[in-house]
């Protein structure tokens, strides 16, 4: 190696460090835990008790993991299938599942040939703006699964 290519080098070792250094250095996002996880799924409990309405209550992660799930005194069997399925999408696609039940009654019939949940009762949880989870939800009704997992997402601590 020459002189004058060594000192060519050693010029760019400081930017070099510099550019690894700055990559190695990965963003923080906050985490749904599981007694954040365990509060949700309480809290839409308890809302669905108070109003008689027997379901399925799902929550996961932001990768749509399960974290917690239970299934209500007089839920049929199908309704934690499904509860957890709305949560999954729900945190997968960071949006409400309401918004691929209107796609497919809109227009979009080919939302259906997704593996997906697509009906009203997912809802993404937020942590200082960004998706650490999601609720879903399994009842009677489109209306009263959101309202049970809305119920759950209020008692998300802050």
């Amino acid at each position: 190696m020459s002189r004058r290519t060594f000192f060519a080098a050693l010029t760019l070792l400081p930017m070099l460090a510099g550019a690894v250094a700055g990559a190695a250095e990965l963003p923080r996002q906050p985490v749904l835990n599981l007694e954040a996880a365990r509060a949700v799924l309480s809290a839409a409990g308890a809302e669905a008790r108070r109003q008689g309405w027997a379901g399925a209550i799902a929550v996961t992660d932001a990768g749509g993991a399960l974290l917690a799930m239970e299934r209500l005194d007089g839920a049929g069997p199908a309704a934690a299938e499904i509860a957890v399925g709305k949560a999954r999408t729900a945190a997968m696609f960071r949006r409400p599942t309401a918004a691929f039940e209107d796609a497919i009654n809109g227009g979009r019939p080919a939302a259906i040939t997704s593996r997906f949940v697509m009906m009203a009762g997912g809802l993404p949880l937020l942590a200082d703006g960004q998706v650490v989870g999601a609720v879903g939800v399994s009842a009677d009704t489109p209306q009263h699964d959101v309202a049970i997992a809305e119920a759950g997402r209020g008692a998300l601590p802050r």
